[in-house]
């Protein structure tokens, strides 16, 4: 196969998967917007975990709402629970559970991304997060893996709808940026 063509194999797979998880993600984004909206409104925080690559998205994810994505506005109260980095294997996890014991509060929202939902050490944060009384919002792909599993009802799940890590990734960067345009369209306006 030439390269070119491989090159446009991987945009067409890109924009299919887009097209599926519009679909199919429309409505548990417009919660976790809704979510993380009334977790600000009430003086809440959100805190971010990811492990491995996507450390970076729940990196970017704070990021975006402390700083902003397009609209200059104040910032909001969101951190990113520190990862050694995209490097960082499920074996050498950090502890985030501990650090969600120790920083979350009733009211407050873990946004936990976890490629593929297999991360033991995003599943445990959901879990103390879950004794802290937070709500968690779970940003996985493929099946969803053991985070999807231990969900409550008034949690959300936002499962890209693809089985490779770059379709996911790809999914879950967009959808973080429609959770940042949305929280800024509900506190703004147009």
């Amino acid at each position: 196969m030439p390269l070119n063509q491989r090159i446009l194999d991987q945009f067409k797979s890109s924009i299919l998967t887009l097209t599926d998880a519009s679909d199919l993600l429309s409505e548990p984004i417009g919660r976790s917007i809704q979510t993380l909206t009334d977790c600000l409104m009430q003086e809440g925080k959100i805190l971010t975990c990811g492990n491995g690559a996507a450390s970076l998205l729940a990196s970017h994810a704070a990021a975006i709402l402390t700083h902003r994505l397009e609209k200059d506005r104040p910032g909001l109260a969101a951190i990113a629970l520190p990862c050694a980095g995209a490097a960082m294997s499920d074996a050498d996890s950090p502890d985030f559970a501990r650090m969600v014991s120790a920083l979350g509060h009733p009211g407050d929202v873990l946004l936990a991304v976890a490629t593929f939902g297999q991360s033991r050490a995003v599943t445990e944060a959901a879990r103390a997060a879950h004794e802290r009384g937070m709500i968690v919002i779970a940003l996985v792909g493929g099946e969803g893996g053991a985070l999807a599993e231990i969900l409550r009802e008034e949690d959300v799940l936002l499962c890209a709808p693809a089985d490779s890590s770059a379709r996911i990734h790809e999914t879950l960067i967009l959808a973080i940026h429609c959770i940042s345009d949305g929280i800024d369209y509900l506190l703004l306006g147009a």
